[in-house]
């Protein structure tokens, strides 16, 4: 691993932390980059990272500073772009920052993951506490995770998690899809949003009867499992040109092998649970991650997995073949943890969380729930944000732990 120190620095008033931007390069070759913010004294250090977004301004950064720890924001090397977002890959971009903070001298580590990013560090826990590391991706790609130097940190939070992106993906995506080339296309006795199969025009919520989600669950595991036959026709076809490039050395073989195979995925905001409240209720609103039209935004350019690499599908959005699962990783995190569990939550709703907290493996384990949506914002206006209310219990569960830096 390389580091190089860039040139930006900051005082931020209040706090008054110190911010450097790092640059770093990951045991397979990568350059990755991070904001280590500290305050005076500060010996335990907090990393925030998620597979596919910029946390550098995420709203927890000034919180944990007042609460006497050094923060860490990190990027993967697939941030704000997933379309190749391969997690085995992101497992290397988190080695290289928890490298880099340890060479920095802290006393302790601890892991935060926010939404996606808890999936991401539960499989970056498993991994690091294994001798038997994965040795290929989904897709058949050599990890080369064996090799590298893992460091297993001292703590973990995990605060909102979904159940990983593929899981997400196989809950929300939409199974009345009749051609995947039409995105017009429906199969009219799976619609989400027929009223003839339960749905009601928003604000008011749906309600499906049992065995249309039974069907509906199952065609969702067919789609998923038609594609991903798909993404591996396509790896099969890309590793016989460069096996016939290794044998003949014709530059066509070449060029077939480098030319990239892109899946579209069409209308993937489509869980019943954003429009019928009635299933596994909690205080979320009405809606999606996305809007508070599922049944408009379905049809539209946003959503989840939208376009992927064959590899990409198969490593972080198959909720059949990604192993970024957080439930299959959840035994493998014997850490110190924390689960915090947002009232709100619109990607990871109560049964989701009661499978993934009751499946983690640490003894010292310590599960809360706060009042907030997803993302930390409030539920309603005048309260406090999520955020706020989970940092609250996060500084308590490391002041217990690790050591803080007292205020300035």
């Amino acid at each position: 691993m390389s580091e190089r120190l860039g040139a930006g620095r900051y005082v931020a008033a209040g706090e008054r932390p110190a911010s450097t931007v790092h640059e770093l390069t990951t045991a397979d070759g990568a350059t990755v980059r991070g904001v280590l913010s500290t305050v005076a004294g500060a010996r335990t250090v907090v990393t925030l990272m998620h597979p596919r977004q910029d946390l550098t301004h995420h709203p927890l950064v000034p919180l944990l500073l007042r609460a006497g720890v050094a923060v860490w924001t990190q990027h993967t090397r697939s941030v704000n772009n997933d379309l190749n977002l391969v997690h085995e890959q992101a497992l290397h971009d988190v080695a290289a920052g928890q490298v880099f903070l340890r060479q920095q001298g802290f006393d302790s580590l601890v892991l935060l993951g926010h939404s996606g990013g808890g999936t991401l560090f539960a499989y970056y826990c498993e991994q690091a506490a294994r001798t038997d590391r994965v040795e290929t991706t989904p897709g058949g790609r050599p990890t080369r995770l064996a090799e590298a130097e893992m460091p297993l940190p001292d703590g973990v939070v995990f605060l909102a998690p979904h159940p990983g992106q593929g899981r997400l993906l196989l809950a929300c995506i939409d199974p009345s899809v009749a051609d995947e080339t039409d995105p017009m296309s429906v199969v009219p006795e799976l619609d989400p949003f027929s009223p003839a199969n339960g749905f009601a025009e928003p604000p008011g919520s749906s309600s499906y009867a049992p065995e249309f989600l039974d069907r509906y669950r199952a065609a969702q595991r067919d789609r998923v499992a038609r594609i991903d036959a798909v993404a591996r026709a396509h790896l099969a076809e890309t590793a016989a040109a460069r096996e016939a490039f290794k044998s003949g050395g014709r530059a066509e073989d070449r060029r077939r092998s480098l030319a990239p195979r892109v899946i579209t995925v069409f209308r993937t905001d489509a869980d019943p649970r954003t429009v019928d409240l009635t299933l596994d209720p909690s205080e979320r609103p009405y809606g999606s991650l996305f809007g508070k039209r599922p049944d408009l935004i379905d049809y539209g350019l946003v959503g989840f997995g939208r376009l992927a690499t064959p590899e990409a599908w198969l490593s972080t959005w198959s909720g059949l073949s990604s192993r970024a699962d957080f439930v299959r990783c959840a035994p493998g995190v014997t850490i110190p943890t924390l689960f915090v569990e947002l009232t709100g939550d619109q990607a990871a709703f109560p049964a989701d969380s009661r499978r993934m907290i009751e499946a983690l493996g640490a003894a010292d384990l310590t599960s809360t729930t706060v009042r907030g949506l997803h993302f930390g914002g409030a539920i309603a206006d005048g309260e406090p944000t999520g955020n706020e209310l989970a940092a609250a219990e996060i500084t308590e569960w490391l002041g217990k732990r690790f050591p803080l830096s007292l205020p300035h």
